[in-house]
């Protein structure tokens, strides 16, 4: 495979790692997980078995994705991310029975020192802010921002801030992207409208 690992990093055997992937000091990917194709994990990234990752997901230092985290395609996941996967956990109690799974939908973007608990689906394009702690499900294209995460707005699929006029329309401005705000969801629309 065209990859490449560094001289630190530990890939188990069984792991599977799409080309293009590039993987750096001391970080560890488990036999049972999936990277897909040109990924980058940044410096002591921790991949469990079971881990999926899509195309293109860039997963900065310090992160650790535990058994149940799904990664869809072009995920950013910022430093020092948390991911849980048990609800409740005690040392005494045996848990790996009860792991939640977390869907992290395409495009998603996961701000610096943010936590995750299990559990949650974050949909398409949305944004999790630096230092948050999000306990509930993200609506696509939705900015959470807070400990817990709250909805403060929208975003765009290339990273920007939506302001919806009176007739709930918006545009992105770096892509000229329209989009609509229909009962509380986001939708694309064609540039035409």
């Amino acid at each position: 495979m065209a990859y490449y690992a560094h001289s630190t990093a530990i890939l188990d055997e069984g792991c599977r790692i799409g080309d293009g992937c590039r993987i750096w000091h001391f970080s560890h990917v488990s036999a049972g997980a999936e990277l897909g194709p040109n990924c980058s994990l940044g410096q002591n990234v921790f991949v469990a078995d079971g881990v999926r990752l899509g195309r293109n997901v860039k997963v900065q230092n310090n992160v650790s994705l535990y058994t149940g985290v799904e990664c869809a395609d072009d995920v950013f996941i910022g430093p020092s991310v948390v991911f849980t996967n048990v609800l409740n956990p005690r040392s005494a109690v045996p848990r790996r029975h009860e792991y939640r799974s977390t869907m992290v939908e395409r495009g998603t973007s996961i701000g610096a020192n943010s936590t995750i608990v299990c559990g949650v689906h974050l949909g398409e394009y949305s944004f999790v802010g630096a230092g948050s702690v999000v306990t509930k499900d993200v609506a696509p294209y939705c900015l959470v921002v807070g400990n817990p995460a709250r909805p403060r707005g929208w975003m765009s699929t290339h990273g920007h801030r939506l302001h919806f006029t009176a007739t709930g329309l918006a545009t992105c401005p770096e892509s000229g992207q329209h989009y609509r705000l229909t009962n509380n969801q986001v939708f694309p629309v064609s540039p035409e409208l």
